[in-house]
């Protein structure tokens, strides 16, 4: 009986590959944030989810064996989405991780990034990818983390990004940190190790670091391509060049998103290479990086695309915030929806009230109802408190929208989410006063459960709100 596995980010790079490969071998299905037209292929299993929802995100994994993950930093969907990516990023693998569990997957797959020896330099996004792998492991299901080097192959990103600077410069000044060295693998090895290691139990429960079985640097690539494009390049490194300046002239040159290129420039100054300890040894004859430049710039095999989606709607004026607040005390998220309102109310010296009744949390200013938050008790447990908004002045609409608090990387932080909100004032007006003021409040609140403020003199009410 054929494994069926779930695939989030399946219209990605390593997705689309993946599918295109096994889906005579799995019964796969693919999960996508858009409504697919048509179910063409009989092998796959086309759904649409909402990876921010636990229950969408529950109900997308139902009947699957094995989940593999494939999200990173995804673009926002809201019309204003406050909130730093790896925060974002955090918030998803958990809802995930909470998924698989429910719906007793026997493995997650993750697919992240090499991750430097020296961690003390590490940037964020790296950090970030770490930190998703700890995440997506925390729970009961089976984590294999597959730590990858550049995964070289046509339309990869990373790769489009060479292939475009090599297309349109010929003379590249490069950063100093292009001659960090890295182990490149062609996405068809990355793809075999990825089927090797589906219910593997040799894999469970650690990093494994793949690439190919050669060494070289970043400029070494740049120039491999430029020689497979025919291309005359002078490139030569040049130290005044900074990380910040170098994604803006990546971005203006390549024409890529600068929210695409940072994950790659910042890479460069690590020291991508395989840890012994953590990489494998598989019979596998890997494809040399000159062949899969040329495979890549000029594929012989047809490249596989994603299927036809309906059209996203306009957006609403729709609200994201995904903050993330340090809790070195590691309060409990009962504590901290217990505190939070008593302690808005004492912020704003009381002119601000918060009213409690067991089942709502209202929050008033003078006889005006600005706020009304349900409480839902049962999606709510010891590591996140959800609140439906539910009504109050500031709201536009109630059908939808939720705040939340939610215990993340064994209580070191906590995420203090509000999703699909829709505020009443006029759009510009939030953008650049309520919206604003929301973030202020949020890091005095840090502030305060660091220690820096005291909390002894508030008086906690003794209705629970979960």
């Amino acid at each position: 009986m054929k494994k069926k596995i779930a695939i989030a980010g399946a219209t990605g790079f390593i997705g689309k590959w993946f599918i295109d490969k096994y889906k005579h071998d799995y019964d796969i299905i693919a999960l996508s944030r858009n409504r697919i037209k048509n179910q063409d292929l009989e092998e796959v299993e086309w759904k649409q989810v909402d990876l921010y929802s636990i229950s969408s995100t529950t109900e997308a994994l139902s009947g699957a064996d094995i989940g593999i993950y494939l999200v990173h930093s995804m673009m926002p969907s809201t019309r204003l989405n406050q909130g730093e990516f790896e925060d974002t990023d955090i918030l998803l693998a958990d809802n995930f991780s909470r998924a698989a569990q429910d719906c007793k997957l026997k493995q997650i797959i993750y697919v992240g990034g090499i991750l430097p020896k020296d961690d003390q330099s590490i940037s964020k996004h790296l950090r970030s990818r770490y930190e998703v792998e700890k995440t997506l492991g925390s729970r009961n299901t089976p984590l294999t983390s597959i730590r990858a080097g550049i995964i070289i192959g046509p339309n990869g990103s990373s790769f489009k990004i060479v292939q475009k600077l090599v297309k349109n410069l010929p003379l590249m000044a490069c950063p100093e940190w292009t001659k960090s060295l890295n182990q490149p693998i062609d996405i068809l090895d990355a793809l075999k190790i990825i089927k090797w290691s589906i219910g593997n139990e040799l894999t469970f429960k650690k990093p494994l670091e793949i690439g190919g079985n050669q060494t070289i640097t970043y400029m070494d690539l740049l120039k491999i391509t430029a020689k497979k494009m025919k291309k005359r390049r002078l490139i030569f490194s040049l130290s005044l060049i900074t990380i910040g300046l170098s994604k803006l002239w990546v971005s203006v040159i390549t024409g890529t998103s600068k929210f695409l290129v940072s994950p790659l420039v910042e890479s460069l100054k690590h020291k991508m290479t395989l840890n012994p300890e953590n990489s494998i040894n598989l019979p596998i004859n890997y494809i040399s990086v000159e062949d899969s430049v040329e495979k890549a710039l000029y594929p012989k095999e047809k490249v596989p695309e994603n299927p036809e989606f309906f059209p996203r709607k306009r957006k609403e004026n729709t609200v994201r915030s995904v903050q993330r607040i340090y809790n070195p005390s590691k309060r409990t998220t009962d504590f901290i929806a217990r505190i939070y309102p008593i302690w808005l109310t004492k912020r704003f010296a009381d002119l601000i009230k918060a009213n409690f009744d067991g089942k709502f949390i209202k929050f008033s200013f003078l006889s005006i109802l600005l706020l009304e938050l349900k409480v839902i008790k049962s999606r709510s447990d010891d590591k996140r408190k959800l609140f439906y908004i539910t009504g109050g002045w500031l709201v536009k609409r109630t059908s939808h929208g939720w705040l939340e608090f939610r215990s993340v990387l064994n209580d070191k932080y906590m995420i203090a989410g509000i999703h699909e909100y829709v505020p009443s004032l006029p759009w510009y007006i939030y953008k650049y006063t309520q919206a604003k003021l929301h973030l202020v409040v949020m890091r005095r609140f840090e502030k305060f459960l660091s220690g820096a403020v005291s909390y002894t003199h508030l008086t906690l009410p003794t209705i629970l709100l979960v």
